[in-house]
């Protein structure tokens, strides 16, 4: 039997979210987003985070920053400690400072880096190491920094392909040492990396991950996951998890869904 315990996220209202330029395979500005749906659809995911017993923070949306509704790439924090985002593309630099005076005013040690990386959207800790994914957003000098910053194991994984651009889009973090992924996101060397560090792992399919069935966020009892990975809340189900569904068709036009919009505050301020 699984158990959960209480996290701390971070989240931003999509306020302002539009798709008005494309930086991954899911963006297309020529299809039309109900900005009020989307605002609807991250209210049910952050009350049902509220209701399984977690505590959420709120990021103020800034207008010209569409993207900014997907916290987790603003930062990856441990112990206290924030490493910060450097994001690739120029459209979403200036979300790097929001999320940076934001920890600060909160009383968290915040490390800036000079290697480009997009935080929780390609760092996954779980199992005592610090999986790292790299290949379209983070830059592989990150993850020297990022050993130096947290003193902990990195583990590099590369992502190859296109649709997956992000670590969280093609594995998710269940338990202290438990994940699901899709090995076809991930090339050779990096699917034997997952293998020998999880071989219970659950093994997501190409529907699964098509579904944004692996940008899940899990407490390690409850996952709470897209709608429409139905296929991945059934394997959820069988492994002793209790899936928790929302619907989130209207930020997916951002290539992002239920992770992206979380990040997780691992260990509080340390002032």
């Amino acid at each position: 039997m699984v158990t959960g315990s209480a996290r701390t996220y971070l989240t931003c209202p999509p306020e302002y979210f539009q798709v008005a330029y494309a930086i991954n395979p899911w963006m297309d500005p020529a299809v039309p987003v109900d900005t009020e749906l989307a605002g609807k659809q991250w209210r049910r995911l952050v009350d049902t985070l509220a209701g399984l017993g977690h505590t959420v923070h709120y990021l103020d949306p800034v207008p010209g920053l569409p993207d900014q509704v997907f916290a987790a790439n603003g930062g990856f924090s441990l112990a206290g400690t924030v490493y910060g985002a450097r994001f690739r593309y120029p459209q979403r630099a200036a979300e790097a400072a929001i999320h940076r005076r934001w920890y600060e005013a909160a009383g968290w040690r915040y490390v800036t880096p000079t290697a480009v990386n997009e935080g929780e959207g390609d760092l996954a800790w779980v199992g005592g190491h610090l999986l790292a994914g790299y290949g379209f957003r983070t830059d592989p000098a990150a993850h020297a920094e990022l050993r130096r910053v947290f003193g902990v194991p990195v583990v590099p994984l590369r992502l190859v392909d296109p649709r997956f651009y992000h670590l969280d889009t093609a594995l998710g973090v269940l338990g202290p040492a438990h994940v699901a992924y899709f090995p076809d996101a991930f090339d050779a060397a990096s699917r034997r990396v997952l293998r020998r560090l999880f071989p219970d792992a659950l093994i997501a399919d190409a529907a699964d991950a098509a579904a944004f069935g692996l940008n899940l966020v899990s407490d390690g009892r409850h996952v709470v996951l897209n709608a429409e990975a139905t296929g991945m809340a059934a394997k959820l189900a069988a492994a002793g998890y209790q899936p928790v569904l929302v619907e989130f068709s209207e930020l997916h036009k951002g290539g992002g869904s239920v992770k992206c919009c979380v990040a997780e505050l691992r260990g509080g301020p340390r002032g």
